[in-house]
């Protein structure tokens, strides 16, 4: 599959690097291709993936991941156009200098989905840390990745990707449920960076 990853950031090169080990077609985009932190990503990912402008990249990618910082998010997908009814991952947490800036009667998420323009938008990638995408094994034991969405076509495509980095995919319901996840990263970074825990940290879900 043609993946294409907005924003050059730590979860974008988290992403980028497993899915290209695995076999897929990487294309970042972003607003400068030439700028030294994006070839500095291109170093780091591996050979194989390009980089394009955001509109080329949206326009190439069979399904597309938004990987920016909430601020850059709606500048991003302004860029990246009309996506005709492409998957999109929203990998976003609406956090602010360390604060939920999004919540109660909406989420971040579906902030994204009114920007994304003809965007199938599913929730994902937002409950853990890079460390944890790029090596999820816990002594054998799979993380949990909770999902949302509306389309469940969508969420069928992308838990399929979940499921190919090394997660247990889970199915929390309607995009509305973001509202519910999204303080569930902060929840991750407090135990991480504040409590001292460190980034070698994940969540799981049991059941009996």
């Amino acid at each position: 599959m043609r993946l294409a990853i907005l924003g050059a950031g730590r979860v974008g090169a988290a992403l980028g690097m497993r899915w290209a080990q695995l076999g897929h077609e990487i294309v970042y985009g972003v607003r400068d291709p030439d700028a030294p932190k994006v070839r500095a990503l291109l170093d780091t990912v591996g050979r194989g993936v390009r980089v394009a402008k955001v509109r080329q990249a949206a326009d190439m990618g069979d399904l597309i991941t938004l990987a920016t910082s909430w601020n850059g998010a709606e500048d991003a997908l302004s860029r990246a156009g009309d996506l005709g009814g492409k998957v999109l991952i929203d990998c976003t947490n609406p956090f602010v200098d360390g604060e939920l800036v999004v919540g109660h009667t909406t989420s971040g998420a579906e902030q994204v989905a009114g920007w994304a323009t003809g965007a199938r938008v599913v929730k994902a990638f937002n409950t853990t840390g890079t460390a944890n995408m790029v090596d999820p094994d816990y002594a054998g034991h799979s993380p949990t990745m909770f999902i949302c969405g509306d389309d469940p076509a969508a969420k069928e495509t992308v838990a399929g990707l979940v499921q190919q980095l090394g997660f247990e995919s889970c199915d929390c319901g309607s995009l509305k449920s973001a509202r519910y996840l999204e303080p569930v990263a902060g929840l991750w970074v407090h135990l991480a960076y504040r409590q001292g825990l460190g980034p070698n940290i994940a969540f799981k879900l049991l059941r009996r």
